[in-house]
């Protein structure tokens, strides 16, 4: 029988370069799977897209590893190579909040084992203007804080940086006017932050983007703040966020397979974890079942 050609992408600084230990080793479990395997280790920010975008073609299966930035890039390469072809995630970052929503090992060497034996799962993924994002474009608080934070403190501290990072920038919070128009419902004023989601955890919170989560319903989970009044407001908020108690007068919560955004300024967004530029007007589609994963098989009882 003919092994099946794989692309394996690589990022080998994400999380604590954990990936390099066990480079070895995964390759030898890829190609046991009967896989004949390509390695590309990616060289810096971007380069993943390039690669999956000029190669992927080429390929029965393309893997990733490394954090969700890197699994972001590999699916913009993949969207725009002009062949879809099926994922493999090996998680390798800081909070890998996707591979948790997916439901992959967090052993490295198990996650390796998923790509070769798991099924695969067809997996919504969200379109931005041009741009192609895997669970999460978000605008406001915090959002910068996962592409300012240093890679140093982000290997030591993983997701408490993040954390850390945010609590400094309470005092200066900015709020952005903007109108947003989904398919059954327009909202519109001062919002402090928001998120378009498809992942049961965001900065390793789960449940923050909702209690009813499906990754394949062709739906994403909609959460936008309200500006606050003053600063006790604004801990409550994010207390509820986080508890995810919904209060509509602090801000609103709703599933949708489109959005159309106006802002009155150009505000920045961040999509998977990563800057994702300034945008004054934001179209985002649910592309449903769009991209296939290997995920671990359900057990048979």
């Amino acid at each position: 029988m003919a092994k099946k050609k794989m692309l394996f992408i690589y990022n080998p600084k994400a999380g604590k370069e954990q990936i390099r230990n066990h480079l070895s080793d995964v390759i030898d479990i890829l190609v046991k799977g009967g896989n004949e395997v390509t390695v590309y280790p990616t060289q810096g920010a971007g380069d993943a897209v390039r690669a999956a975008q000029e190669k992927a073609k080429r390929y029965d299966c393309v893997v990733a590893s490394g954090g969700d930035g890197t699994l972001d890039e590999v699916v913009t390469g993949i969207m725009r190579s002009g062949k879809i072809v099926p994922v493999g995630y090996i998680p390798a970052g800081s909070t890998n909040d996707f591979a948790n929503s997916l439901g992959l090992p967090k052993n490295i060497l198990k996650a390796a084992q998923t790509v070769v034996d798991g099924r695969l799962f067809p997996c919504d993924i969200g379109a931005f203007n041009e741009d192609t994002f895997v669970y999460i474009a978000a605008f406001g608080l915090f959002t910068d804080v996962s592409y300012e934070t240093k890679q140093v403190y982000k290997n030591v501290l993983g997701h408490m940086a993040y954390l850390l990072e945010g609590m400094r920038r309470l005092s200066s919070v900015r709020s952005y006017w903007m109108r947003v128009t989904a398919e059954e419902m327009e909202v519109e004023g001062e919002f402090i932050f928001g998120m378009v989601t498809n992942s049961l955890s965001v900065g390793g919170f789960k449940r923050i983007t909702g209690r009813y989560v499906e990754l394949d319903d062709g739906l994403f989970e909609v959460t936008l703040i309200k500006k606050p009044n003053n600063p006790m407001e604004l801990n409550q908020i994010l207390a509820d966020l986080v508890n995810r108690n919904i209060d509509t007068d602090q801000m609103y919560c709703f599933k949708s397979a489109s959005l159309h955004i106006e802002a009155e300024e150009e505000v920045a967004w961040t999509l998977d974890g990563e800057y994702g530029g300034k945008h004054r007007v934001v179209d985002v589609k649910n592309q449903k079942q769009h991209i296939q994963f290997r995920v671990p098989r359900r057990d048979v009882s």
